[in-house]
Parts: C-alpha cells; structure tokens; sequence
C-alpha cells in the first residue's frame, strides 16, 4: 500500500513541476517577445527558476519515496 501511495506522490510531484516549467517558458516567451533587448537576462532567469523547481520536484520524489 505505502508503495502504491509513494508512486502516487511521485507522479504529483512531477506532473506539478512539468506545469511550473511549461508556466515559466510560457511566460518567458511571452516576456521576450514584448522586450527583444532584454533576451538574455529573461533567459538566465528562466533557467534558473526552471532548475529551482526541477530540484524541489526531486526532493518531493525522494521524500515520496523514503517518508
């Protein structure tokens, strides 16, 4: 049972992180398109945010997995 609800916590914890990324490109995109000058400072941002939320998600796996 708790192997079933590990699993169950996992896959929330990635599908959460795949919207928050797909939330952050889309923004991103959006961010560019209205300010073309400011490309790279929206990017590094991007990138920054997306390993901030791709590391909680992780952390959200292993507690699943071993909590």
């Amino acid at each position: 049972m708790t192997g079933t609800l590990a699993a169950i916590g996992a896959g929330l914890a990635v599908i959460g992180a795949g919207i928050g990324i797909g939330n952050i490109g889309s923004k991103a995109m959006e961010a560019i398109a209205r300010q073309p000058e400011a490309v790279g400072d929206i990017r590094s941002n991007m990138i920054l945010m997306a390993a901030l939320i791709e590391g909680a998600a992780l952390i959200a796996i292993i507690l699943a997995f071993f909590g």
